[in-house]
């Protein structure tokens, strides 16, 4: 059966792992946790990433079908899937990162749309900006909640509260999924 629930495209540093908090004062909830991804090598030493084992659940009953978009990419399935209790979780492949583009959109709009291909899609983020808002509205041609979370807090029970009555208020559902 094809699923008709919207595809949510998460983001892991900003709205998972809140990195512009205070850097010595973890957010109530979240717990810490020293990872080397592909790419983080010393002399950096491990990278310190937040993450609150609570919002794995909340993000499994939104009512969406999880995709990373993220630069840990495929990694995410290894390092924070894992304390969240996420499943493994398909990853949006970026052809190039962090490229300037010539519309002044973020390196990841374009290749959200051509992945989401005209399905309903929330993208949960930290970068997303005005220049995103108004390429998605005159580019993608069903249902989009671009939705920007503020990094030095993560997701907090208003965004979950947004995203669910996004999902559920959805025109394209019919209840069969």
């Amino acid at each position: 059966m094809t699923s008709h629930r919207p595809l949510l495209f998460l983001d892991v540093d900003g709205p998972l792992n809140p990195w512009l908090a205070k850097p010595h004062r973890r957010p109530a909830g979240y717990t810490t946790h020293r990872m080397r991804p592909t790419g983080w090598e010393p002399p950096r030493g491990p990278l310190r990433v937040w993450l609150n084992p609570g919002h794995g659940p909340l993000l499994m009953g939104l009512g969406y079908r999880l995709i990373w978009a993220t630069t840990w990419k495929e990694e995410a399935n290894t390092w924070i899937g894992p304390v969240l209790g996420l499943p493994e979780l398909p990853a949006v492949q970026w052809p190039q990162m962090h490229r300037r583009d010539p519309d002044c959109v973020h390196w990841k709009t374009r290749q959200l749309l051509t992945h989401a291909a005209g399905r309903p899609f929330a993208w949960v983020d930290d970068e997303i900006g005005p220049a995103d808002l108004d390429w998605i509205a005159r580019h993608h041609t069903g249902h989009a909640l671009p939705y920007r979370v503020d990094p030095t807090k993560g997701l907090r029970p208003d965004d979950f509260a947004a995203l669910r009555n996004w999902a559920a208020g959805a025109p394209w559902r019919d209840g069969s999924d």
